[in-house]
């Protein structure tokens, strides 16, 4: 067995608490909330010295497969993507990365972490593997049990067991409790229960004994998945048909509140998993009237509040604890106490059908991104920006013509049998039908202003010929 760490990132998630910046289409571990660089980059860049660590596992699905590979270039961290052909919750996700990592190596230390936390304190969550690496290479499975500094309800907590004989600090796990409500919380801090940060470091072969024994079926179906996984570009996808059969649970359902072999390791290492605006403000630096403030932002006479806004001012006279933040296509207004109920409030947009809920008016693709800038009847006014070197695929559609203006950059654009060379302040014409392509071939970004026409707009009116990035018609 090796000394050193195999992390296993998990990066699936929507993160709804964090809505509107957070959506389905670009949820909160890709988003630069707290600094220059996301928590996923972050995640990424705590477990990047050879010293500690090894080649990480990013498992994530194909929605966000690019926007994955697009940050981990952005930090120059190399690492195995894992994809997920259908979510299966934590506990497939885990299993399959751990199965992954043990057919090289059987009795690798295995560290399973949350591509959306936050640790203030990189030192000492190193510290706290070490911490805990005498007891994973013993046979327990060992979770980060973090020393509360408030009575939390928005956390689920441990109760700490015995300590274990030749694994200090490490102790067994008592309980796991579901989260508290406010006089429940304020007891278990006094009586030395830990949050529980949902992240685990054990032994490869120890993790899937304990899945076997727990959800045999599981099992054998995440074995057969990672058994046939093919490769697709830079990824790993599992097999579908077998990663379907798992069932959908989280690791803790399906191991740790089970397994005998428990345990936790007590740190304090600034950590947080960013559940809420009201978290994002706690984190954030705050003037003197307990402001935090990002973005094009006025505030008077405002007290404990936080406010970000893209592009457009948000201006705040005489209100005190609000969360505001301005996205393109919306604003969200909430009382900083209630950000935990954002959940009810996506569900609502769910129900009354509002693309809002899931979906940002920027959307990325791997070769940049687009943006919806208008719509009415019959047409669509878009920007689009090609990454220098990057091509859209070759397509065509049924319903709709496309007027493309160049206002950054120079693109080659086929149309037919054509292809030309259009440069700043110039256009050209896609009819209805007809084959083409838009690609970047400078060293500068392209930058578009697209208008559609046509009696169908959707972006299912697509039939791809030729695709970089080996794409479903609808992606």
């Amino acid at each position: 067995m090796s000394d050193v760490i195999r992390p296993v990132i998990l990066c699936g998630g929507a993160g709804t608490r964090l809505w509107p910046a957070s959506r389905d289409s670009l949820p909160k571990q890709f988003l630069k909330l707290l600094g220059p660089q996301s928590t996923l980059q972050e995640t990424v860049l705590r477990v990047s010295d050879p010293k500690v660590f090894g080649r990480p596992v990013v498992v994530t699905n194909r929605d966000y497969r690019f926007l994955v590979r697009e940050q981990l270039d952005e930090i120059d961290v190399d690492a195995e993507v894992l994809l997920e052909p259908v979510r299966r919750d934590s506990g497939p996700a885990v299993a399959a990365a751990t199965a992954l990592i043990a057919a090289q190596a059987p009795k690798a230390l295995v560290l399973v972490l949350a591509a959306d936390h936050v640790v203030r304190d990189p030192a000492g969550f190193i510290a706290a593997c070490r911490d805990a690496q005498a007891a994973a290479a013993a046979g327990h499975i060992v979770t980060f049990g973090l020393k509360p500094d408030h009575a939390a309800t928005a956390y689920g907590y441990i109760r700490p067991g015995a300590a274990i004989a030749n694994a200090a600090p490490a102790r067994a796990v008592e309980a796991f409790v579901e989260k508290p409500d406010a006089k429940t919380a304020e007891r278990y801090v006094k009586d030395g229960y830990l949050w529980n940060s949902g992240n685990f470091l054990f032994r490869a072969d120890v993790f899937l004994a304990e899945y076997a024994a727990f959800e045999p079926n599981s099992a054998d179906a995440i074995a057969r998945a990672v058994k046939n996984a093919t490769e697709d570009l830079s990824f790993r996808v599992l097999d579908e048909a077998a990663f379907k059969a798992a069932e959908k649970k989280s690791v803790d359902y399906a191991v740790m509140e089970k397994t005998l072999r428990a345990a936790v390791v007590p740190a304090s290492y600034g950590w947080s998993d960013v559940g809420g605006w009201n978290a994002v403000w706690a984190l954030l630096p705050r003037d003197r009237d307990e402001n935090a403030a990002q973005g094009e932002v006025v505030l008077l006479d405002t007290k404990g509040s936080y406010v970000a806004s893209k592009g457009r001012l948000a201006a705040l006279v005489g209100v005190e604890d609000l969360i505001v933040v301005v996205e393109d296509d919306a604003v969200l207004v909430a009382d900083r106490s209630r950000s935990e109920d954002l959940r009810k409030l996506v569900e609502r947009l769910r129900a009354e059908k509002r693309p809002e809920a899931d979906t940002h008016a920027r959307i990325y693709r791997p070769w940049g991104f687009y943006q919806n800038l208008d719509r009415g009847e019959r047409f669509q006014v878009k920007r689009i920006v090609v990454k220098p070197g990057a091509r859209l695929s070759l397509q065509k559609h049924m319903h709709r013509s496309e007027h493309w203006v160049v206002v950054r950059g120079t693109a080659k654009i086929t149309i037919g049998d054509v292809v030309k060379v259009v440069h700043e302040n110039e256009s050209a014409y896609v009819p209805i039908n007809s084959k083409h392509r838009l690609e970047n071939p400078g060293k500068i970004p392209l930058e578009l202003i697209e208008v559609q026409s046509g009696s169908y707009l959707a972006e299912d009116d697509i039939e791809r010929f030729e695709d970089d990035y080996r794409r479903k018609p609808k992606d």
